[in-house]
């Protein structure tokens, strides 16, 4: 998937909130996979895919937050602005 760096997350907290909002999303998952093995009418299954995409969008910004805040500010204390800025304009250049 890439290569991870060692401290994604500063807090126990913010690491939790983001893998229980990711549990919950892999339900979600679940079940949109199995309203499409059962045929469910398509607006529900696109309500829930719907909601997923939000849930994936929140987790988003709680990360870029968390990012910005630690990682970005090391970074440019340590002279490497440069490699900040890169860092979140290469994410937000990939393609959704």
């Amino acid at each position: 998937m890439g290569d991870y760096k060692t401290h994604m997350f500063h807090t126990k907290t913010k690491k939790d909130n983001v893998l229980h909002r990711l549990k919950i999303i892999r339900g979600h998952l679940d079940k949109i996979v199995q309203m499409v093995e059962d045929d469910a009418y398509c607006i529900d299954v696109l309500t829930q895919t719907k909601a997923v995409q939000s849930s994936l969008n929140k987790v988003d910004e709680v990360l870029l937050e968390n990012h910005l805040s630690h990682c970005v500010v090391e970074h440019i204390q340590e002279g490497q602005t440069q490699l900040a800025v890169d860092e979140v304009m290469k994410v937000f250049r990939k393609k959704s």
